[in-house]
């Protein structure tokens, strides 16, 4: 998206105390912190808005095994894309992706944000 700027997304999740709406109740998790891009224009300021909802319903992330690290206990992505370089395709988590916003729209409807 060369023709706008880019909107950056800073989620940091604190570690603490998986409660009875975690997996494993009374045991620790290991939190994080994650960047996410979406091009500053009507669509992605729409996408954002969905995201936000889906945020304050605890729908992006969850608490489950790392892929990347295999950490166990850990606050993963929840089934909902984002993109998380600016650059690098696709395969890269990143732009140029010209069907991303309306896949991540699909995602977010599936989980009754719309």
């Amino acid at each position: 998206y060369p023709q706008c700027g880019t909107i950056e997304i800073y989620y940091d999740i604190s570690s603490g105390i998986q409660t009875k709406r975690h997996p494993n109740p009374g045991n620790i998790f290991h939190g994080t912190s994650r960047h996410a891009y979406l091009p500053d224009n009507r669509e992605g300021n729409e996408v954002l808005a969905l995201l936000q909802r889906a945020f304050d319903q605890k729908l992006i992330f969850t608490v489950g095994t790392s892929t990347t690290s295999g950490l166990e206990n850990a606050v993963t992505w929840n089934d909902i894309h984002h993109k998380t370089n600016t650059h690098g395709g696709p395969q890269n988590y990143g732009y140029p992706d010209p069907d991303y916003l309306k896949r991540v729209k699909d995602e977010l409807k599936a989980k009754g944000i719309e």
